[in-house]
């Protein structure tokens, strides 16, 4: 090895022999460092986690997306709601597509009450649905196997449906779905499709329920009105799809949305207008809330460590006068000195970055484990949260060692 790595090697060596004598102090000093890394790191840690996971849910009912749902009534108020408004229609879908502005495509859900829902193998508490072709593409629905529903199933009335990843499981337990009967209360309908699973990692999302199709089988719409009894009074559609081909477009087309709606609705409160962008929207700005309280916290913690590197090295200044005054009598030079107790507090501050992003992650699975929130990572924070260590612990490390170089050599050999 060249003479001059060797030399930082041992200049290095002796500063963390100089730490180590103090094994109690330094440890006590590396806490605060420690403690304010982890929080840093736990927080981007969990925060990420949260944020991928609100994507992934809000990516479900689509970004792209206006969604608006009939309000369940009581039969009173029903009676006189339906006086000036006919409810959640397949026409207001279609006022929608026409006006809203980058509508490009709309799909309507309307709910079967069920009394039973058996094949010949099999039977459960299977929920079933009367969708519009377009629905599983809206609805972010992938096929497992088998085909979608189609317009030309729409226009001929067609005695199919696609099963939920469950039903399919209840009411085919041990064979392939596709190709059988379901029955619906007293309608027969051929298996055509199976959903796949999307194992999502939550029911809901800001209020709104998730992952209701993978119990559910889904029919075509205009085979259900002729196959299937509705009630007299209820809303012909319970839910439709807009999809907006520009999300700029969102906010300005759920406003229009609205009032498209209130007036075909003659004012009647009967329907809700939910936009996911904005749910995802108001999800972030509350994780925004809780990373600024958590990073309050840590920056208190990582203030504690920089004291307690001030203190450690103030302490270390005084009871090592007399060394100070020998290296200055045989041509330290007060940069010399400076330099010295900055490695010594670099180590501290390595020891302490290093400790902290372990003990972060740790904290970050724990958190997880305990509260069940996702957690993931992203590079950048965790080190810049490394780097905010290093910068925080040097910088209340420079007056200490400004302190040590300005001692008067004759004055600290005396010393005792």
């Amino acid at each position: 090895m060249s003479p001059a790595p060797l030399a930082m090697r041992n200049i290095w060596r002796e500063a963390l022999v100089e730490l180590s004598r103090r094994k109690l102090r330094t440890g006590l000093t590396l806490l605060g460092l420690i403690f304010g890394v982890g929080a840093i790191v736990a927080m981007q840690g969990v925060g990420e986690g949260s944020r991928l996971e609100a994507l992934a849910l809000v990516e479900e009912l689509g970004l792209h997306n206006l969604i608006v749902r009939a309000k369940e009534q009581d039969t009173e108020s029903l009676k006189e709601i339906r006086l000036r408004s006919l409810g959640l229609t397949r026409a207001d879908a279609k006022a929608a597509l026409a006006v809203v502005p980058g509508a490009v495509e709309v799909a309507a859900e309307k709910e079967i009450r069920t009394h039973q829902v058996y094949s010949d193998v099999g039977s459960g508490d299977v929920q079933a649905s009367a969708v519009d072709p377009a629905y599983f593409e809206l609805a972010s629905l992938k096929l497992g196997s088998g085909r979608a529903l189609s317009e030309d199933d729409e226009r001929s009335l067609a005695a199919v449906a696609v099963l939920g990843h469950q039903a399919a499981r209840t009411l085919f337990p041990q064979g392939d779905p596709v190709g059988q009967l379901v029955k619906i209360n007293h309608a027969w309908f051929e298996v055509v499709g199976v959903l796949a699973d999307r194992d999502l990692a939550k029911d809901q999302f800001e209020g709104v329920q998730l992952g209701l199709e993978t119990n559910r089988v889904f029919v075509p719409l205009a085979s259900a009105r002729a196959r299937l009894r509705f009630q007299p009074m209820e809303d012909e559609v319970d839910r439709f799809w807009l999809r907006v081909d520009d999300p700029e477009r969102i906010v300005g087309g759920s406003r229009v949305l609205a009032a498209v709606l209130d007036q075909r609705h003659g004012g009647i409160d009967d329907y809700s207008l939910i936009v996911p962008a904005q749910l995802y929207r108001q999800h972030q700005q509350t994780q925004r809330i809780f990373r600024f309280v958590m990073a309050a916290i840590a920056a208190v913690s990582l203030l504690v460590g920089g004291i307690g590197i001030m203190n450690i090295m103030l302490a270390n200044v005084l009871e090592r006068r007399r060394e100070i005054g020998l290296m200055r009598a045989i041509g330290a030079r007060r940069s010399d000195i400076v330099q010295q107790f900055l490695r010594e507090t670099a180590l501290i501050c390595a020891i302490g970055a290093g400790l902290g992003l372990l003990f972060g992650g740790l904290l970050a699975y724990l958190i997880a484990a305990l509260a069940g929130w996702p957690v993931a990572w992203a590079p950048l924070p965790v080190l810049l949260s490394a780097a905010t260590c290093a910068a925080v612990g040097l910088a209340f490390g420079v007056y200490p060692a400004r302190q040590a170089a300005e001692l008067d050599p004759i004055a600290a050999l005396r010393s005792d």
